[in-house]
């Protein structure tokens, strides 16, 4: 199914983006780490950021530069129970030509931002990374059993739901058939890969091809080369 190749990608690409991002602001707050005068802040309030589950608690800070401005700070991180109370003193850092441009000296005030699209972008991009390996390591299995694999004929029993599987909440299909080996007797039920259409009325056969590794029947493919090609 096409949305499957397309979500491998995409998810790889915002892993890589985010990635991407969380060194940028983190090479951002090395500069300003490297530039900025450390001076003393009071917390002044503690500002309350309702959502619909919680309530949060950003500071606010009044600070003066060395020069003598006194420059008023609102963090944008926010927690609950609150990091900071009224009247505590904090260290603040800011860029001496451009005062406003300011942060607590704390770790999750510096690194909040790229810690979090770190771990976004991890987990996007191993998501991705993962889906592709799965998809490639099949690949690779097919390749080697239409090389390798012993041909044997099946009998088609029927189409069945994939009632374990759903993307955008539709099931796909397989086609099941057996096989009894001659030499030990025991049974094989083989399954076709998905199919995101009903092909029973492309079944007007008894018999489908299965290809086998001889030392495992358990590893195959079914061969629905006989279906029609889904274009869209």
């Amino acid at each position: 199914m096409k949305v499957l190749s397309v979500i491998k990608y995409l998810f790889s690409a915002i892993g890589v983006a985010l990635l991407a991002g969380a060194f940028y602001l983190y090479q951002s707050k090395q500069e300003f780490l490297e530039k900025a005068d450390r001076v003393q802040g009071t917390v002044v309030e503690l500002i309350a950021k309702r959502s619909d589950k919680s309530t949060t608690y950003a500071p606010v800070v009044v600070f003066k530069t060395r020069i003598g401005q006194e420059i008023k700070y609102f963090s944008s991180v926010s927690s609950n129970p609150p990091s900071y109370s009224e009247g505590e003193n904090v260290e603040m850092l800011y860029d001496p030509q451009n005062p406003h441009d300011a942060s607590i000296n704390g770790f999750f005030s510096l690194w909040l931002g790229p810690l979090i699209l770190s771990i976004l972008g991890a987990i996007f991009f191993i998501i991705g990374s993962v889906i592709i390996v799965i998809a490639w390591l099949q690949n690779k299995k097919t390749e080697n059993l239409r090389e390798t694999g012993k041909p044997i004929s099946t009998k088609f029993t029927q189409v069945q739901l994939n009632t374990g599987y759903a993307v955008n909440g539709r099931n796909p299909f397989q086609i099941c058939s057996q096989w009894q080996d001659p030499h030990t007797k025991d049974l094989y039920v083989f399954k076709s890969d998905n199919i995101w259409f009903d092909p029973t009325d492309f079944l007007n056969i008894e018999e489908i091809r299965v290809l086998i590794d001889p030392q495992d029947p358990k590893k195959y493919i079914m061969d629905t080369s006989f279906l029609p090609v889904l274009k869209n």
